[in-house]
C-alpha cells in the first residue's frame, strides 16, 4: 500500500478531520499601534495561500472577531483564488504591496518556514500585529529580536502551535498541578509520518522534522512539565533524496529523524521522537487512533494523551486509587489546530489573553536549536531561555 503523503491527500485528510471534529509586564495589556476597528473586529491579512491556508481561512471567516481584508502570495493566482473563495476584497502578489495596500491590524503568516522571521519583522516595522505559523523565526536570537521589536512598538506577536489551548492539555496540566501523579518523573512523546512531498522547503536548510513535527510535542511537554534546563539529542537523515512537487528531486539537508531528551526541574526528564520516515497505520490525520502519543509518569499515577496533541481525542488517567484508569477530556468541540490566529484576534478585540505566549514559542525554538547543536557535537546543551509556567492553572 502506498502511504506517501501528497499535498492533495494532506488537504483531504485535514479537511475531513476538521469537519468531524501569562505574558511579560510590557505585554500584559495590549496597547495597539495598529488600530482595532470600532465594531471590535480585527482586520486580518493572510500571507501564504498554500495548503495551511485551506484550514486557517475557513476558521478565520467564521470568527466574530475577524474581518478578512486581504490575501497575499508570491503565486498571485493562489491569493486571487483564496480571496474569491472567501469573499475577501483584496489580494496581492508581494508583502510590499500588501503592507502598502488596504489597511489591516493582524498579519497571519502561513508562508514557508524559512521566510517567517523576515516577513514577521517587516510586518512589525509596518505597525502590524503578527500571528506566525511555526516557527516564529529561524533562530532563537532572531525570535527574541522580533519580540523585543514588538514590545518597543506596542505590538503583539505570537507563534504556533496552539496545543496549550486544547481541553486535553488543560486536563493534563490540572492533573499534574493537583498532584494526581505524585512526583512527576518522566514523559515521552512522538509524532511522525512519511513526509510531505508538495514542497522542497521541508527538507532544505531551515526546514526539518523538528520545526515541522517535533515542535508540537516540545510545546506540549514544556507546557506540562515546565521549561527545559538542558537538552541532549541525536538527529539524522534517513532518506537522503526526496522528489518534491515544486523542485523535483532534491538532496535532503535538514534532519528527517530526531530524538530529543530534555531535563526539566526537580529531576523530571522527557523524550521526544519525530521524523519524516514513520509508517502510521492511522494515516496522517490520526483518525480512529486509540493509542497514546504522549505519556507522563509520576510516583502515584500516569497520563496518556490519545491522538496527536494537535488533534487529541481524550486523556487516560490511572492512579494508585484507580489502577485500571479512565478516559477523560473527550470533548474536541472547542479546539482545532488551526485556531491560533482566531484566538489571538479575539485577544486583540477584547483583551482576553490566550494561553499561547510568545516566550513559550521562543523557548521551543531554543530547544530545537539546542537539539541540533547537541546532535552535531554530542554535547549536553544548557538553556538560558524560559517562560512563565504553569501555562494553565
Amino acid at each position: 500500500m502506498n502511504r506517501k503523503i501528497t499535498r492533495q491527500t494532506f488537504l483531504a485528510q485535514v479537511t475531513a478531520l476538521t469537519t468531524t471534529t501569562a505574558l511579560t509586564p510590557a505585554l500584559a495589556a495590549p496597547q495597539s499601534a495598529a488600530r482595532v476597528t470600532d465594531d471590535k473586529k480585527v482586520r486580518v491579512a493572510v500571507i501564504g495561500c498554500g495548503s495551511v491556508s485551506n484550514m486557517y481561512l475557513p476558521h478565520l471567516s467564521k470568527s466574530p472577531f475577524v474581518t478578512l481584508v486581504s490575501t497575499c502570495d508570491i503565486l498571485p493566482e493562489r491569493a486571487q483564488q483564496a480571496a474569491t473563495k472567501y469573499a475577501i476584497p483584496n489580494h496581492y502578489p508581494h508583502i510590499d504591496a500588501l503592507l502598502a495596500g488596504a489597511p489591516f491590524d493582524l498579519l497571519v503568516n502561513l508562508t514557508n518556514m524559512q521566510e517567517h522571521g523576515r516577513l514577521n519583522r517587516q510586518a512589525l516595522l509596518a505597525g502590524k500585529h503578527v500571528w506566525s505559523e511555526k516557527p516564529m523565526a529561524n533562530s532563537y536570537r532572531e525570535g527574541r529580536e522580533l519580540l523585543t521589536l514588538a514590545i518597543q512598538k506596542k505590538l503583539r506577536i505570537w507563534g504556533a502551535p496552539a496545543v496549550v489551548q486544547s481541553p486535553q492539555f488543560a486536563f493534563m496540566a490540572q492533573a499534574i498541578q493537583e498532584g494526581k501523579l505524585g512526583r512527576v518523573s518522566a514523559a515521552h512523546a512522538h509524532y511522525g509520518h512519511l513526509g510531505p512531498d508538495w514542497s522542497a522547503f521541508f527538507f532544505e536548510k531551515g526546514g526539518g522534522s523538528l520545526p515541522d513535527l517535533g515542535v508540537y510535542n516540545i510545546a506540549t511537554l514544556t507546557g506540562l512539565l515546565g521549561p527545559a534546563r538542558s537538552v541532549m539529542a541525536m538527529t539524522s537523515i534517513v532518506t537522503p533524496t526526496r522528489n518534491t512537487g515544486n523542485k523535483g528531486p532534491i538532496a535532503v539537508v535538514a534532519e528527517d529523524n530526531a530524538m530529543v531528551l530534555m531535563e526539566h526541574a526537580n529531576g523530571t526528564l522527557s523524550h521526544i521522537q519525530c521524523g519524516f520516515n514513520y509508517f502510521d497505520p492511522y494515516g496522517h490525520e490520526g483518525k480512529g487512533q486509540e493509542k497514546p502519543t504522549i505519556s507522563v509518569w509520576g510516583t502515584k499515577g500516569n497520563l496518556a494523551l490519545i491522538g496527536y496533541d494537535w488533534a487529541p481525542f481524550g486523556v487516560d488517567l490511572a492512579t494508585l486509587d484507580d489502577e485500571k484508569g479512565q478516559r477523560y477530556a473527550t470533548d474536541r468541540a472547542d479546539y482545532v489546530w488551526e485556531m491560533g490566529a482566531s484566538v489571538v484576534a479575539e485577544c486583540l478585540a477584547t483583551g482576553k489573553e490566550p494561553f499561547i505566549r510568545p516566550e513559550h514559542a521562543l523557548h521551543v525554538l531554543d530547544i530545537i536549536e539546542a537539539a541540533r547543536k547537541s546532535g552535531d557535537t554530542g554535547q549536553r546543551i544548557k538553556l538560558a531561555s524560559t517562560f512563565q509556567w504553569p501555562v494553565r492553572s
